[in-house]
C-alpha cells in the first residue's frame, strides 16, 4: 500500500498560525485563497455597462426635481444629431420624462424595426428623483419617499438617434410611433438638419446673429427719475 506524500505547509500559512487569534479560521482562510488565486480572476478592466434609465449611485442623497428651462441664451448644444442618421426631436414645451416612459418608447422602436440592422443611441439620462407623499400623510414631515427616476427635457432636446441600413419611412414611422408614447410634441429629424436655438431653426448666420442679440438697447437712453417727477402734477393742493 504506497503511503501519500503531505505536502508542506507554506511560510504564510504556518505564520497564521503563530501570530494571528483564531488560527483555524485564518489557516483555512488563507489555504483556500492560495488555491483559488490561480483560477479566479480578482478584477477587471472591462467598463461597467451603466443604464440610461437610472444613475450608477442610486438614491443616496434627496435630489431637487426641479423645472425644466427653455435655453434662451444662444446655445445650440444637443439640438443636432451626432451619431445616428434620423432622430427624434422635442418641440413642445419643456417637459419630465419619467424613465417608465423613456423605456417604453425605446421598445416601440426596437419592436418596429425588429429584424433589421440598426443601432439605437440615448442622448438623456433619467438622472432626476422624484420624491412623493402618500395621500393619507399630512402636510410637512419631510420630503417623502422616492418614487421614480425622470429627466428634465428641455425644448429643441434630441431623445433618440438611430443609424443602420433601414429605409427612412420605416424609421420615420418607428419615430412617430415612439413619440406618441412620449409627453410632448415630438418632431423626425435627419443628418444635417440646422440646429435649434430655442424654437427658431438656425439656418443661416442672419438668424443666429439676430437671437444672440442682447435683448437690451444700450442705445436708448432711460428717463431720469427726477425729470418725470418734475412733470408730473400734484396730487394734492398747495
Amino acid at each position: 500500500m504506497a503511503v501519500k506524500q503531505i505536502q508542506p505547509l507554506s511560510t504564510s500559512l504556518l505564520s497564521s498560525f503563530t501570530t494571528r487569534a483564531c488560527c483555524l479560521h485564518s489557516a483555512l482562510r488563507a489555504l483556500v485563497s492560495t488555491t483559488t488565486s490561480s483560477q479566479s480572476r480578482t478584477f477587471s478592466t472591462t467598463r461597467p455597462t451603466l443604464s440610461w434609465l437610472f444613475p450608477k449611485t442610486g438614491p443616496s442623497s434627496k435630489s431637487r426635481k426641479g423645472r425644466p428651462q427653455v435655453a434662451t441664451g444662444g446655445s445650440t448644444r444637443g439640438t443636432t444629431l451626432v451619431w445616428g442618421d434620423y432622430g427624434l426631436r422635442l418641440r413642445d414645451h419643456d417637459r419630465r420624462i419619467s424613465a417608465s416612459q423613456l423605456k417604453i418608447a425605446d421598445a416601440t422602436v426596437r419592436q418596429r424595426l425588429r429584424g433589421l440592422k440598426y443601432r439605437l443611441y440615448h442622448r438623456v439620462s433619467a438622472n432626476i428623483g422624484v420624491y412623493t407623499s402618500g395621500n393619507d400623510q399630512r402636510m410637512g414631515k419631510g420630503k417623502g419617499s422616492f418614487d421614480y427616476w425622470c429627466v428634465r427635457m428641455p425644448v429643441s432636446r434630441i431623445v433618440f438617434e438611430l443609424k443602420g441600413d433601414v429605409h427612412e419611412a420605416v424609421v420615420r414611422d418607428a419615430m412617430r410611433v415612439a413619440g406618441n408614447k412620449l409627453p410632448g410634441v415630438w418632431e423626425f429629424v435627419k443628418k444635417g438638419d440646422p440646429p435649434m436655438m430655442g424654437i427658431t431653426k438656425v439656418g443661416d448666420a442672419q438668424t443666429e446673429a439676430m437671437l444672440r442679440r442682447p435683448r437690451l438697447d444700450t442705445s436708448v437712453q432711460a428717463p431720469s427719475l427726477e425729470g418725470t417727477a418734475e412733470r408730473m402734477e400734484a396730487t394734492s393742493p398747495p
